[in-house]
């Protein structure tokens, strides 16, 4: 719980992101530390080896399969292309009688190109059975390869799903174990952040590089080994085009980064200038600055535009460049190739053959080059996470802790009780006692340490020093579930969650029945109102409880500390924002919930607080006047002046030093 009646937070304070504390942070671009994040992230992976290994050989298998479909196309053509050059030799000659006839009229380029052709038949066509053979061999190459890819792929989705799965498990277990002070320091769009976008931009990378990144490695290796099998000189001048395209990759997008992170920086001071002009409409419209806001907004549009296009076009630039540069390294090759055949030391389908492996190599390579920034970005979102799964968590439970006998009203004694924020003093040696069915009301000063003395009753923070009793048991040999199932609370900001009226009152005590759900509601006052609406208790509140008013969300939260039997009741602030006929209804409401119960009311009107049985006066974490709300009127010290700075009109000050004096 937060400080809601404005105590001071830990030391170092919410850190604000640019999102502001509500916002959802966007995943960092890099690691702090690549190595050890990524072998982390590889160790949560190791229960799924076996189906990681399977992955691997079927991804090793289905690659090998896929490149050998171009060779064996290849054969397809050499079997045309020797149909083609034996239906004009002539029939019933052999290979070598043709070749050496050439020779002897010195058509050495033809007795070559003879010479090197396979399975070529002097006088014969093209063999079309061998061809089907050959065309249909090619195709069960590609199905195979398709359907043990696919198989690959849903594995791979399988084992990224399942590891973001059980992080996602793991988070949402580290959060409950987590201590409030943790969330005090961080921004609750940041907490967010790393179990929603992280772990989605993690399962993501897993998904599209865990395979893919197999998948490119594996196929560079396989073709380059067969392009070097063909010709090793081909090899040569195809892999001469990879560093010019890497070069040209890198060269543009270094430029396009810097102009994306540009376009996104605009993209956010619009989007908070777009927010600010809209939440703030009526104030800039009476102001009459609608002028200046819209060629503020028109000019940032208009840069957001130049970035855009200059980031798009150079991005867009890449392909092309890549594209140009495939296609000289394509050319080299077909001149070559052509050479090669002519003289025949190449078939020309092991050049049709090499063709098609160039044109692939090129692929697997820039995709590798692609997955760099996505890898990092994945074990950046998985460093953020283990960083959320290794924050300290809470002092765990006693072990063997046997639950104690609720009682009606719990007597809650402070015993000499010090508190601190990191090396920041709020509460020393406090003493203090609540007995059974009292109602102990809290007031002073923002930052006084009001709600965090009943957080310390909660056990949202460890004590430095001193202890807390319920009922003359020291809270720290309770599990902390048991502790918290006795008391209820009413908070000044009300949360209530999309479903039904009845879902958000029974949530105080699950299995609660339909009467005493119903019971509970005439007790706070909720069955007046619910009974006008068109759909009684089954009315959906949405996020913002439109359905209801800001009075009527304050009932329902107290119904729903009705229908818990709370033995302790904390009150912090809970009609701080209804207006004074809905603030008759609330206190007569909590009134009836303090009955027979031990109350901490924590309250800034006084008005509130008059019945109180006792009254403690709070400044700095200490009590410096206590008493009924007669004997500090009385006194004449703190409260006095509190009180008639409220009921009075006047502008009366109450500083450290008087209150002080007013100490006991």
């Amino acid at each position: 719980m937060s400080e809601r009646s404005g105590d001071r937070a830990p030391a170092g304070g919410p850190r604000r992101g640019p999102g502001g504390a509500h916002g959802a942070a966007v995943p960092v671009d890099k690691p702090s530390n690549f190595a050890a994040s990524a072998r982390r992230l590889a160790g949560r992976l190791a229960p799924y080896r076996p189906i990681i290994a399977l992955s691997v050989l079927l991804t090793l298998v289905a690659v090998i399969l896929s490149v050998l479909g171009p060779r064996v196309l290849g054969r397809a053509t050499d079997y045309v292309f020797a149909g083609f050059l034996g239906a004009r030799l002539p029939a019933g000659a052999s290979v070598e009688e043709v070749v050496s006839g050439l020779r002897a009229s010195g058509q050495d380029t033809q007795a070559d190109l003879v010479a090197g052709t396979p399975h070529l038949v002097p006088g014969e066509g093209i063999d079309f059975a061998a061809v089907g053979r050959t065309i249909a061999v090619v195709v069960v190459l590609y199905v195979a390869s398709a359907l043990l890819m696919w198989v690959s792929t849903r594995l791979v989705n399988r084992i990224s799903m399942r590891t973001v799965r059980d992080l996602r498990a793991d988070a949402e277990d580290q959060l409950h174990e987590l201590p409030l002070a943790y969330f005090d320091g961080q921004p609750r769009g940041e907490v967010l952040s790393r179990v929603t976008n992280d772990l989605d931009n993690l399962q993501q990378t897993l998904q599209q590089t865990f395979g893919q990144l197999l998948n490119a490695v594996v196929t560079v290796v396989a073709i380059l080994t067969m392009m070097l099998w063909i010709s090793p000189t081909l090899t040569i001048i195809a892999i001469l085009t990879v560093p010019v395209s890497v070069l040209v990759t890198v060269l543009i997008a270094r430029r396009s980064q810097k102009l994306f992170k540009a376009q996104w920086a605009h993209t956010g001071t619009l989007n908070g200038q777009i927010e600010e002009a809209f939440t703030g409409h009526e104030l800039v419209t009476v102001f009459g600055r609608r002028a200046q806001v819209t060629d503020r907004m028109r000019q940032i549009n208009d840069q957001l535009y130049d970035v855009t296009w200059r980031a798009q076009f150079m991005s867009g630039v890449i392909m092309p460049a890549m594209f140009l540069i495939g296609n000289l390294g394509y050319v080299l090759v077909a001149v070559v190739g052509a050479l090669r055949v002519t003289s025949g030391s190449l078939s020309l389908g092991s050049v049709q053959a090499f063709i098609q492996y160039s044109r692939q190599f090129t692929q697997p390579v820039t995709q590798v080059a692609s997955m760099a920034n996505l890898l990092q970005s994945g074990v950046a979102s998985a460093e953020r996470t283990f960083e959320l799964l290794d924050a300290e968590r809470q002092i765990p439970d006693p072990a063997g802790a046997e639950s104690v006998p609720r009682g009606r009203g719990g007597r809650i004694a402070f015993e000499e009780v010090s508190f601190s924020y990191g090396s920041e003093p709020l509460i020393e040696d406090l003493s203090l006692v609540a007995e059974p069915g009292q109602t102990v009301a809290i007031v002073g000063p923002t930052g006084a340490g009001k709600t965090t003395l009943v957080n310390l009753i909660l056990r949202f923070y460890e004590l430095d020093g001193g202890r807390i009793t319920l009922d003359g048991r020291d809270i720290t040999t309770m599990t902390r579930e048991d502790l918290r199932s006795r008391i209820g609370m009413v908070l000044q900001d009300t949360w209530l969650f999309e479903g039904t009226i009845a879902d958000n009152i029974g949530y105080g005590r699950p299995g609660a029945s339909e009467q005493e759900i119903h019971a509970a509601a005439e007790a706070a006052y909720v069955d007046r109102f619910v009974q006008h609406l068109p759909d009684g208790y089954d009315t959906v509140l949405d996020d913002d409880a439109g359905a209801v008013s800001v009075g009527e969300k304050q009932l329902i939260t107290i119904a729903r500390a009705f229908i818990a039997q709370p033995s302790l009741l904390i009150l912090d602030e809970a009609t701080s924002s209804v207006d004074t006929r809905t603030e008759l209804l609330v206190q007569e409401a909590m009134a009836r919930l303090r009955a027979d119960r031990t109350s901490f009311v924590i309250a800034h009107r006084l008005s509130t607080i008059r019945d109180a049985d006792l009254i403690l006066v709070m400044e700095a974490g200490r009590i410096v006047e206590q008493g009924s709300h007669t004997e500090l009127l009385d006194a004449g010290g703190a409260y006095a002046r509190l009180h008639a700075a409220q009921f009075s009109g006047a502008a009366v000050q109450v500083d450290a030093e008087d209150l002080s004096a007013a100490s006991p």
